[in-house]
């Protein structure tokens, strides 16, 4: 909860964090954390603002569809700053980059006008190829501008679409070669990775209460299609990938009686 000492939720699906990076009291120096105004990554900018000194935010603009999300961003970002005192003073600057250029040569369902369909590689039509590694090469070179020590993003692969940059294998990997490449420190965190949907949102609740909850249900943009129509779970179309993964998440967790998730 906002307040703690330290983090009350660990990063179940991270390396080792080296000595240089270790907690000292339950806080380490910094974090950048990967936002794009969604759900996944909303909630893990609140987990690194309950655990971090300095926390900034970056975000991309790749020519996805469903540009709504940027604007989220900033709606987010001050709904926690607003809610949270004690977040608002380790929340940091936010970045926003723009690689549109990326998703005009990794073309998909998200940057281009195609249908939402599964492909021969029996993989969704909104599979960006390499958009999570593109991610954490800028990232990474803007942590290492700012002094940043921990890359924080919102990949998943137990409620997830199957994308393979989502998978905790693939991030190791990518770990590896940041700081081969850039001769850094950097700890890749992936506080959600073996979270279903349902336990996020509890993760949500553990964080912040009803509070955050609210925030990431009517605030954080998931849909796929840029749609802004409510639900009980939030908005959008509730037809996409997206809009199906986060209202079944939402109603398994309001079955269970909106638990919090356990520490």
């Amino acid at each position: 909860m906002v307040g703690s000492a330290c983090g009350k939720v660990k990063c179940r699906a991270a390396l080792p964090i080296s000595p240089s990076n270790a907690h000292m009291g339950g806080m380490t120096t910094s974090a950048l954390v990967l936002f794009s105004g969604g759900q996944d990554s909303t909630v893990c900018l609140a987990w690194a603002l309950d655990r971090y000194d300095r926390v900034e935010t970056v975000g991309f603009d790749y020519g996805q569809r469903h540009a709504v999300e940027l604007q989220a961003r900033q709606t987010v970002r001050a709904r926690i700053a607003q809610a949270f005192p004690a977040w608002a003073g380790r929340l940091g600057e936010d970045h926003m980059l723009d690689i549109s250029s990326f998703g005009q040569v990794a073309a998909s369902a998200l940057t281009a006008e195609r249908a939402i369909e599964m492909t021969d590689k029996g993989l969704p039509s909104t599979f960006v190829p390499g958009r999570n590694l593109a991610f954490l090469i800028y990232a990474a070179a803007l942590a290492d501008r700012r002094g940043l020590r921990s890359l924080v993003g919102g990949m998943c692969e137990t409620d997830f679409s199957g994308y393979p940059d989502c998978r905790r294998e693939t991030l190791d990997a990518m770990q590896r070669a940041l700081n081969l490449g850039m001769a850094q420190d950097f700890t890749v965190e992936t506080p959600l990775m073996w979270l279903t949907k349902a336990e996020t949102w509890g993760l949500a609740k553990q964080l912040g209460g009803d509070a955050l909850v609210e925030i990431v249900r009517a605030d954080s943009h998931t849909c796929y299609l840029g749609d802004r129509t409510p639900h009980a779970w939030g908005h959008g179309c509730g037809t996409c990938p997206a809009c199906e993964l986060r209202a079944k998440g939402w109603d398994e967790w309001v079955a269970g009686g909106r638990p919090a998730l356990a520490a």
